[in-house]
């Protein structure tokens, strides 16, 4: 990467390479021990010198439970035009993830959307997002939003429970080969299918996980499969992505995901925190450059399987004993 590209700007995020990556994720590392008062704390706990890193797989992973237990920050800015918010059961402390410049978000997402689907204005973009539209905050929903300002398609829009519309909508734009998007989280997409099914021949059905509680627990297999059969499509797509991270992945088939340029994904042992992989099955450990004024290196309590091309596959999330052994300590 050129040294006079500014971090979060457009080049920056469509000039990270496989190359370049480490690179830039060790002197992202160095700046966020410095300025990010949290995670200096939780790597001098550990004992490590900051100094003596020089592999991905070395570096301190931040727990991603701190999200909801203090202000992960990197440097000192006063105001946050976006403090992104998880779901979560009542009574629940929600991650909280600070945006100090909303611009980062919004030029990672685009460029890492043109990585695979290129641009969004090639789609009129539909959201079938119930769940996150009832709350303030959500990330899905601001994805959504940029995404569809990105489009300027007429037809781009949210939907609650309006599967008349929906339908209508669909069927119009199919009739005229408009490519569509439809993003939608998962229980929402199987009432809808289950309730109207039809053809998709020029719409992306892109399922971001999650049954809310709303429906019995599906495998994405199973999910698939069913979503496949009511709309008479190939495969279906999944987003992976989480209110802590601005960096997403994607799937385009088969649940196996590909991490955007600015997305590195390792696994760590589930019994040792601190023994991480560059392929095997383990927790996720997430490096995200786009979290440049927050934490780009999340321990996740997701299990997966990674590839020794580095695609993965989520295999679940961990229950209190694992993660009891993929965590470690409070700061």
């Amino acid at each position: 990467m050129a040294d006079n590209i500014t971090p979060g700007t457009p080049d920056y995020f469509r000039s990270i390479n496989a190359a370049g990556f480490t690179d830039i994720a060790l002197n992202i590392f160095i700046k966020q021990y410095n300025e990010n008062h949290i995670y200096r704390q939780y790597v001098d706990a550990l004992k490590i010198d900051p100094y003596s890193i020089t592999r991905l797989e070395d570096i301190p992973f931040l727990p991603i439970s701190f999200y909801k237990t203090h202000k992960v920050i990197t440097g000192q800015a006063e105001q946050y035009p976006l403090i992104f918010e998880s779901s979560g059961t009542t009574g629940e402390i929600p991650s909280r993830h600070y945006v100090e410049d909303a611009g980062v978000y919004e030029q990672s997402l685009i460029a890492g959307f043109e990585q695979f689907y290129g641009a969004a204005s090639n789609y009129a973009i539909l959201a079938l997002l119930p769940s996150y539209l009832e709350r303030k905050n959500a990330s899905l929903v601001h994805m959504a939003r940029v995404l569809m300002q990105e489009s300027r398609h007429p037809n781009c829009g949210f939907y609650l429970d309006e599967w008349d519309k929906l339908s209508a909508t669909l069927k119009t734009l199919e009739a005229k080969g408009q490519p569509v998007l439809l993003l939608g989280v998962t229980f929402a997409l199987l009432d809808f299918a289950e309730a109207y099914p039809m053809q998709l021949k020029h719409t992306i059905v892109m399922e971001t996980g999650g049954m809310k509680g709303r429906r019995e627990e599906w495998t994405r297999e199973q999910v698939h499969s069913f979503l496949k059969k009511q709309w008479d499509l190939k495969q279906i797509h999944s987003e992976y992505g989480m209110t802590e991270l601005l960096s997403q992945a994607y799937a385009l088939s088969d649940g196996i995901f590909r991490p955007t340029h600015t997305m590195r994904v390792l696994v760590r042992d589930i019994n040792d925190p601190l023994e991480v992989m560059t392929e095997g099955t383990g927790c996720l450990n997430i490096i995200d450059l786009a979290n440049i004024h927050s934490c780009a290196f999340i321990a996740t309590e997701d299990i997966g399987r990674l590839r020794t091309d580095g695609s993965f596959e989520v295999l679940g999330r961990m229950d209190h004993a694992a993660l009891r052994g993929c965590s470690l300590m409070a700061v």
